[in-house]
């Protein structure tokens, strides 16, 4: 490197510091921008972003409309990158792509000619194997770009021009719908009905007070192009309109074929936007291996051009409702799809926008449209006015014309100065050809210029009338309404809408879990397990060192546990989800929300149909019912309320009209049970009243078939209703002492 090339002073001077912070601010915010305006967000107007505008243009310049011969898309691709769009060439086909699929898009814009993908998630051909042109869509878009209706900008290189946004006669942001993901903000637009968008926008013309409520009349919910059933209220439609953002569960559409002899199968005839056929069937297959789906037997693909995926049931008897239910459950046969009207407003300023907010601005858009294209024709009317104004006076005074032209040096001057003519006239008489010099010629001219006349008179009378204008805009669309009618194969509405059935909740979480027989078991320590099979003898379970048997009894894999800790609270398990029963199981403190200074008083089998005593060591009870205490969360459910150093100390299935309740001072009190007071969460009333101590046991029973207990030698005794007469009183009193022949133990079992 020579020595002259080093710049002077050895180049110290030309360098500028730059705050890091600055710097990067700086360059993310352009970034960021340039993500929002010119990728991710699309234009309320057009409903475009600018890669699909730049498409529709340049094939516009192809002249690929919808009535001309397909080109190569490697042909349009090449353009639109070459002209107006610098990324990557991928990128660009995929998204011409997606414009011509029928399952992404509602009205697609290309008509594609080729392999151009399919449901099950299967790529598009090569560029060079497929073709494309437009769709009526597109030329509906584009109608009067060449008549000034939008402004164009210099494309990325200034050697051509581009449109700002496209005149955009079709409804396009919500008949297509949009999605992207720009910085710190995205769009997700689902596609719409255009007969209904036109009858809404028609509405809005009419009264521009209009609210949300009225305009779901005729906007009712998203037309998806994969069908589907929307099956959310109709306040929470409303309420996503209102404000552009909320979301919409989309269902599946299926139906029952009779197999005969009381047998069926499902068949699944429309599935939800956006999902991918065979990524669906593969995770449904995946959970039929998994056992999550008890009462389904197989599934099959029997799809040909349109969807038809067949369910088969295990037996005859499964409740077709019950297993679609777990099947919207566990998997994507149904699906939320979102809202976000994020777009940009005027083209410039992004913001989340309600439906009428874009119906508003699209119609502004429409009318603007119309005021450009009509001022254009104006213009062009006046040129050709002029233009005609000329011819006459050349017709009137043939003659002298055709003297000065053929005599005079500078014609021109002389005709202008002769005739009064403008340089326009004229230069039009100077190239006006010999053929036009036949008599019929003025005639023609005269009516042409009556005719431009009237024209100019009813664009004048148009662009001075405000409802002139809005006259001429609902024709307009009603123009597209006719098109694209519901009557219409394209227009027909695709998505329905119904309410999700009021299936058992318990069924299909029932359904969703294979029915085996485990036996649970809890040590003193709180460790946890469930072990295959109901064991009858426990006296065999190993426990870590230190640690016992604490709870163990047999429950169905679809069975919940509730298990009550000392401190009143009572935690809910699934009896599938529990550890298996190799090894020691888990913590029961890692699975719930425990605290450290309670244990677990015991556990057993739900039963939504029982109520409990639940008692605390001093005395304390009420009656709960199974279903209050049942826990949702990990953080369980308080029951009884109880603080230190009193715990709960009891929990006893209610039966029969009497509780007997012994102390720890080995005293008996039996009261009947209307006594105690049904509670959801409390302290409790006082049992038993106690000088010290606190409460053995307690037992109910119906005091008709009398009160029974077993001693330590299993010797079983049983005490009549007159028998037990001195032990009979009412709740919170001290009670007698126990009958005889009652267990050491004061429990009630020996």
């Amino acid at each position: 490197m020579g020595q002259n090339t080093l710049p002077p002073d050895g180049g110290d001077d030309n360098i500028l510091p730059v705050d890091l912070k600055a710097a990067l601010e700086e360059r993310y915010l352009a970034y960021a921008l340039s993500t929002i305006t010119q990728r991710a967000l699309p234009d309320v107007r057009d409903g475009l972003k600018p890669v699909h505008r730049r498409i529709i243009h340049a094939m516009s310049e192809m002249g690929l409309r919808s009535n001309s011969s397909f080109k190569k898309c490697a042909r349009i691709v090449g353009d639109v990158i070459g002209k107006f769009h610098p990324h990557g060439d991928q990128s660009v086909y995929d998204a011409l792509v997606r414009l011509a699929q029928d399952f992404s898009q509602r009205y697609p814009i290309v008509d594609g000619q080729g392999n151009f993908g399919n449901i099950d998630g299967d790529n598009a051909a090569a560029y060079r194997y497929t073709e494309a042109r437009m769709t009526e869509v597109a030329t509906l878009l584009l109608e009067g770009i060449d008549q000034d209706a939008v402004d164009f900008r210099k494309t990325y290189n200034e050697e051509d021009e581009e449109p700002v946004v496209l005149p955009g006669a079709f409804p396009n942001l919500l008949a297509n719908g949009s999605s992207g993901i720009a910085v710190g903000m995205a769009t997700s637009i689902p596609s719409h009905n255009v007969h209904e968008l036109c009858d809404a926008a028609l509405h809005l013309i009419r009264n521009p007070e209009a609210d949300v409520e009225k305009l779901v009349e005729f906007v009712q919910g998203p037309d998806l192009p994969t069908g589907g059933i929307i099956i959310d209220s109709r306040e929470s439609i409303v309420e996503a309109y209102k404000t552009g953002r909320g979301g919409f569960r989309v269902r599946s559409k299926w139906e029952t074929e009779d197999l005969g002899r009381g047998g069926y199968q499902i068949v699944v005839t429309e599935i939800p936007y956006q999902v991918q056929k065979s990524r669906l069937i593969e995770k449904i297959a995946e959970l039929l291996i998994a056992r999550k789906l008890p009462l389904l037997e197989d599934i099959r693909d029997e799809s040909a051009e349109d969807v038809r995926i067949v369910l088969v049931p295990k037996s005859r008897t499964v409740d077709p409702t019950i297993l679609m239910e777990s099947l919207f459950k566990l998997s994507e046969l149904e699906s939320r799809i979102p809202l976000n009207m994020n777009v940009l407003s005027m083209g410039r300023v992004p913001k989340v926008m309600g439906l009428k907010d874009v119906l508003v601005e699209w119609l502004a858009h429409r009318r603007e449209v119309l005021q450009r294209r009509s001022r254009h024709r104006l213009a062009a009317i006046d040129r050709r006015l002029e233009i005609l104004g000329g011819y006459l006076v050349a017709y009137l005074n043939l003659d002298e014309v055709i003297r000065i032209i053929r005599e005079e040096d500078e014609p021109k001057v002389s005709l202008m100065e002769t005739f009064s003519l403008t340089d326009v006239q004229a230069e039009a008489i100077l190239n006006m050809r010999l053929r036009s010099l036949r008599k019929l010629e003025e005639f023609e001219i005269r009516t042409e210029f009556d005719t431009l006349s009237k024209e100019k008179a009813e664009i004048e009378a148009l662009l001075a009338s405000d409802e002139k204008q809005w006259q001429t805009v609902a024709w307009e669309i009603g123009e597209v309404r006719k098109k694209f009618a519901k009557a219409t194969e394209i227009g027909r509405r695709r998505t329905q809408f119904a309410s999700a059935p009021q299936a058992d909740v318990e069924a299909i979480q029932q359904a969703m879990i294979e029915k085996e027989p485990v036996t649970v078991v809890i040590s003193e320590k709180g460790w946890i397990r469930a072990l295959k099979g109901h064991i009858a003898d426990t006296s065999g379970l190993q426990f870590k060192e230190g640690d016992a048997l604490k709870v163990a009894f047999p429950a169905q894999t679809t069975d919940k546990v509730l298990i009550v800790t000392t401190g009143g609270k009572v935690y809910t398990l699934g009896a599938d989800k529990l550890p298996g029963g190799r090894g020691h199981g888990e913590p029961l403190r890692i699975m719930v929300d425990m605290e450290n200074d309670q244990d677990v008083l015991t556990a057993f089998v739900h039963d939504p149909a029982r109520k409990v005593i639940v008692a605390s060591q001093a005395g304390n009870g009420f009656v709960v019912a199974e279903t209050e205490m049942v826990a949702n969360t990990r953080k369980g459910k308080q029951v009884m309320n109880v603080g230190m150093p009193d715990e709960a100390k009891l929990v006893v299935p209610v039966r029969g009209d009497h509780v007997a309740v012994v102390g720890e001072n080995r005293k008996m009190l039996v009261f009947p049970l209307v006594q105690l007071p049904e509670m959801s969460r409390g302290k409790g009333v006082r049992l038993q009243r106690y000088k010290d101590g606190g409460v053995s046991d307690i037992r109910c029973f119906a005091i008709a078939d009398g009160l029974t207990w077993d001693d330590s030698a299993g010797r079983n005794f049983v005490r009549s209703k007159e028998e037990l007469a001195e032990w009979l009183g009412d709740r919170a009193t001290a009670g007698r002492t126990v009958p005889k022949g009652f267990p050491r133990s004061g429990k009630f079992s020996g």
